[in-house]
Formats: structure tokens, sequence, C-alpha cells
């Protein structure tokens, strides 16, 4: 039978400088996110990342938005981006299509019906926004 280990943990210094910044800036992500998902699944029916990725849509203007660019203007991994866009095909609020000119590349085509969703999520999105970041 082995004694089991009475040591205390080591405790660290509190974080000063730029690591307690870090963790604010973590920590207020963390509440902002939360609070926009919960808010955008209560009342919508939608996701954070399908939000975004409807808002990215949106800004660009429009017609048609290569997958590529939209991955690079949005901070989802691809995989993730991919998945977003699967669900709001899947709800009919995008649809994608194939380049003609590339067939590696995909394009993201924001639909009426997705036109709509976002902008009656949209001022739910503003309104945490403005409570959160205050």
């Amino acid at each position: 039978m082995t004694k089991a280990s009475t040591a205390s943990p080591v405790r660290a210094a509190a974080p000063t400088g730029l690591v307690s910044e870090w963790r604010g800036l973590l920590d207020k992500h963390a509440a902002v996110s939360c609070a926009l998902e919960k808010e955008l699944q209560s009342r919508h029916r939608i996701g954070l990342s399908e939000f975004e990725t409807l808002d990215r849509l949106v800004d660009a203007a429009c017609e048609t938005y290569r997958m590529s660019d939209l991955a690079s203007d949005i901070y989802l991994s691809q995989s993730a981006l991919s998945r977003a866009v699967a669900r709001l095909e899947r709800d009919g609020l995008v649809s994608r299509s194939m380049c003609s000119d590339d067939r590696r590349a995909i394009f993201v085509c924001l639909t009426d019906k997705g036109r709509a969703v976002y902008a009656n999520a949209a001022p739910t999105h503003r309104e945490v926004l403005a409570t959160t970041l205050r």
C-alpha cells in the first residue's frame, strides 16, 4: 500500500499585465458568446455560428460568396464553417453551388428565407451586444 501525497498544490502568483488582459478578454468573449447563443437559440432557433455566417453574407452584399473567402472573413475554423453552412442549407437559409470555372470552388448564396431569418434575428443580436459589451 502506498502512502498518499499530502503535499499542497503549488500556487502561482496572480497573473498581471498581458496575461491578465488576455484572460479578461477571454472571459468577456465567453460571456458575450454564451449570451448571444442563448438568446438567438431561444428567440429565433438559430445558433451563433449560423447567425455570424448569415451576418457575413449580408455584409458582403453580393449574390454569391466564395466559401474560401467566407472562411477567411469569419472566426470559425474551416470545418466549423462547413458544418454551419450545411445546417443553414438544410434549413433553406443558404444555397451552395459549384463554380463553373473552378470545380474546387464552392459558392454560398443567401436565400430569401435566410434574409428574413437574419432580419428577425439581427435586432436580438445587437440588443445582446449592447447589453453585454457595456
